[in-house]
């Protein structure tokens, strides 16, 4: 597989694509003055403690508090005079402990009460893991994380592992080997997918990088009073390059020369071998148009989406779950129906994860399959599917296909899908996604009409309506309001408006 990375930057905005064989995998926007600000750390005050939901908010200096579980706060939190200043006072996170029935047995201590940890008033550090979605404030730890190269440094948890994206056995063993060097100081460490291979003096240029730099956000957060950002993250263009461009990829075009150069010198610090990849797009059509990204973008925004076959797909955000429903559409096949139906679900499943990273959805998806009778062509179906997921940068994990063709996927989500960051609610059906249809409305104005002239009288009565109710009420309801007229005795005069929403109108009586 041939993938391309693309940073397209202007004064006020960053856009990212990844592309796999051509095709668009991922999109990630970045605007200035809507810039996220998850993975930035912030020196906080604890302005709620809710035992009853066991969680806190957090003042952060941010529009909302910060949301604050008990799961994401370390079991031995102080002021911030002393968080992080020994190993003693690190935050870790729960360990298991056997349970009565015998020693082979284990379970994971229960969580202490929020309000055990907490109290009102109280300063600590906090990350921030997941960024402001729809009205809810961001969501925070005090299990604080710095990303690197190859390694996540986490200064507050004892802990190393290994990115599961790394599955040969040799280099896990070496890898940890290097890890467990590592060890013999404070907090723990991660193995990122890029530090496959790498040699273990490039881990420990990434572990001195990142030390240092949490001894630098400890000291300033000694200094600052809460509320206080303490560190902000790398913008989207070194993010990209840090976190996503790796050996895998075969080129990453810029087409700003400033941003070329930051990204040339970046990678020169933390991956020299792949700063020759970077390449500098100056042809005189747009990046984005030139690789399609535009058009890409817009049909991510439609909730259908139609396969090569005729089939299609349509997706549907709600507040709960993203529902995800494939249909064969003008695919009739040539055989037997359950055919049919495999060549179509098997074909949606690429496109489904396709759709599912380029959106960013996350939380809970469910995908209604078409239904399937055979056992064997389900379990078919679960492996493409699997398959396709490990592509999928973003932690997921899904369940079997249901009886009734049902799969529910989980993914990890920290920002708001591309839909959500590009759109609004629309001001018609503030977000609902219909509006009252023709006849609702028309009803609607009889019935109001009627108690309008028993409360009032008057000598007529002045109707302002949408052009589109005014064209009915002219023609195929033109009956009813001549019904209405001998009803009430007086003549109704309809003028159309324009600038009035669709659903709405209004009535004057003259008196």
């Amino acid at each position: 597989m041939q993938k391309e990375l693309l940073v397209s930057t202007s004064d006020r905005e960053t856009r990212v694509a990844v592309l796999e064989d051509g095709r668009v995998a991922e999109v990630q926007i970045e605007r200035r003055r809507q810039r996220g600000v998850v993975g930035n750390i912030y020196k906080g005050r604890v302005t709620r403690v809710l035992p009853g939901m066991q969680s806190a908010f957090v003042d952060v200096g941010l529009e909302k508090d910060a949301f604050l579980y008990v799961a994401d706060v370390g079991e031995e939190v102080e002021d911030f005079d002393r968080f992080g200043a020994t190993e003693e006072t690190l935050a870790v996170p729960p360990e298991p402990v056997p349970v009565e029935g015998g020693p082979e047995a284990e379970a994971v201590r229960p969580l202490p009460s929020i309000d055990e940890l907490l109290r009102e008033g109280q300063e600590l550090v906090v990350q921030v893991i997941k960024d402001t979605i729809a009205n809810k404030g961001v969501r925070i730890t005090t299990h604080v994380t710095l990303p690197g190269r190859t390694l996540v440094y986490m200064p507050t948890i004892g802990h190393i592992g290994i990115s599961r994206r790394i599955e040969n056995e040799e280099e896990r063993a070496r890898l940890k080997e290097i890890l467990e060097g590592f060890h013999k100081g404070p907090g723990g460490y991660i193995v990122r997918t890029a530090g496959e291979g790498r040699a273990a003096e490039d881990f420990n240029a990434d572990r001195r990088y990142l030390v240092k730099l949490w001894e630098q956000i400890r000291r300033k957060g000694e200094r600052s009073g809460a509320p206080a950002l303490l560190h902000r993250d790398i913008d989207l263009t070194l993010r990209a390059a840090r976190d996503i461009f790796g050996s895998d990829f075969a080129t990453l075009w810029v087409d700003d020369d400033e941003n070329y150069q930051r990204i040339v010198e970046f990678l020169d610090q933390v991956q020299p071998a792949l700063a020759s990849k970077v390449k500098l797009y100056v042809k005189s059509r747009p990046l984005f148009e030139e690789y399609g990204i535009d058009s890409e973008i817009e049909n991510a925004l439609k909730s259908k989406v139609w396969l090569k076959s005729g089939g299609y797909i349509v997706i549907n955000q709600t507040e709960a779950l993203v529902a995800i429903d494939v249909n064969t559409g003008k695919f009739v096949g040539n055989k037997r129906l359950e055919e049919t139906i495999m060549k179509t679900n098997l074909e949606a499943v690429n496109e489904i994860v396709r759709q599912i990273r380029l959106r960013d959805l996350g939380g809970l998806l469910v995908v209604d399959f078409i239904d399937m009778e055979e056992e064997g062509n389900r379990n078919i179906l679960v492996e493409a599917l699997e398959t396709e997921l490990k592509k999928d940068r973003s932690k997921n994990r899904m369940l079997p296909v249901s009886e009734f063709g049902l799969v529910e996927i989980t993914r990890k989500r920290q920002r708001q899908s591309l839909e959500r960051a590009l759109t609004m609610p629309c001001p018609y059906c503030s977000g609902v996604g219909r509006i009252k249809s023709v006849p609702t409305i028309i009803f609607e104005i009889r019935r109001e009409i009627l108690r309008r002239v028993q409360a009032e009288e008057g000598h007529a009565l002045f109707l302002r309506v949408h052009p589109e109710i005014h064209r009915y009420l002219s023609t195929d309801e033109r009956r009813l309001m001549e019904e209405v007229e001998e009803r009430i005795g007086i003549p109704v005069r309809v003028q159309a408006d324009e600038h009035l929403h669709h659903e709405r109108f209004d009535i004057m009586l003259e008196t």
